[in-house]
């Protein structure tokens, strides 16, 4: 009887929880999560512009470019020749001569022109015609006609080129210009020191038959000389 009451007291002793007493809450995840928000990107500085200066590599530096040409002006240093004073000397008799015919000055100022562009385009051209048919031609009638007609047409060339230089002086120096002090005339006389060169080479050929080749290749260099020596020559008389 004394245990059981013993037994009992305890049990009233021992706290009991009431079933009506409300229970916390447990917070649920989503309540206690943190709400997550996009990230928003971050603010870029303001573009600047930005002078980047590249540099080149040696292979990319820019070079000058230097363009020659061919200008008879050079011409001049050579053709300042001694002699200019003793010529005029020589031919001033002939020159008052031909003041005292009254000729036209037309036919003073392009007389000489005249007869030289007939002497280079009909001798020395159809000369150079048949110095080329001597060469390539394989009938033997033309070739022989013309290795007879081809140094008689360019003799004759060499010929009045060389006397129509005397006229080309006097109508100078019946103009009162200088003589050598002009592309035309520095072109006229490398043209005939050539000519007498070229003259000459014929004479050589049975002991060096490989001349020939070098006789055409000067032929062909000569006319193409006395060709800006024609224009030089009406660059001339047109200037004055």
């Amino acid at each position: 009887m004394g245990a059981m009451t013993v037994a009992s007291s305890s049990l009233a002793l021992r706290p009991r929880a009431s079933s009506s007493s409300p229970r916390p809450l447990r917070p649920s995840r989503a309540a206690t999560a943190p709400t997550r928000r996009a990230a928003l990107p971050a603010p870029r500085p303001p573009a600047t512009q930005l002078s980047v200066k590249r540099t080149r590599p040696v292979s990319e530096t820019p070079t000058a470019t230097r363009l020659y040409s061919l200008a008879p002006y050079p011409l001049l240093l050579a053709a300042l020749l001694p002699g200019a004073e003793t010529v005029t000397a020589a031919f001033q008799p002939f020159v008052e001569l031909v003041q005292t015919f009254s000729l036209p000055d037309w036919l003073v100022h392009w007389g000489h022109p005249g007869n030289m562009a007939v002497v280079l385009f009909a001798m020395g051209g159809y000369g150079t015609y048949l110095g080329f048919r001597i060469k390539m031609s394989d009938d033997p009638e033309e070739k022989a006609k013309a290795k007879d007609l081809h140094p008689k047409l360019l003799g004759g060339m060499f010929f009045f080129f060389a006397l129509g230089a005397t006229g080309g002086v006097t109508a100078l120096l019946t103009s009162n210009k200088p003589i050598f002090e002009s592309p035309h005339a520095v072109t006229g006389i490398i043209g005939l020191a050539l000519l007498t060169v070229q003259s000459l080479l014929p004479t050589l050929f049975e002991g060096n038959p490989g001349l020939r080749g070098a006789h055409g290749l000067l032929g062909s260099s000569i006319m193409t000389l006395f060709l800006f020596h024609a224009a030089f020559g009406l660059q001339l008389g047109l200037s004055f």
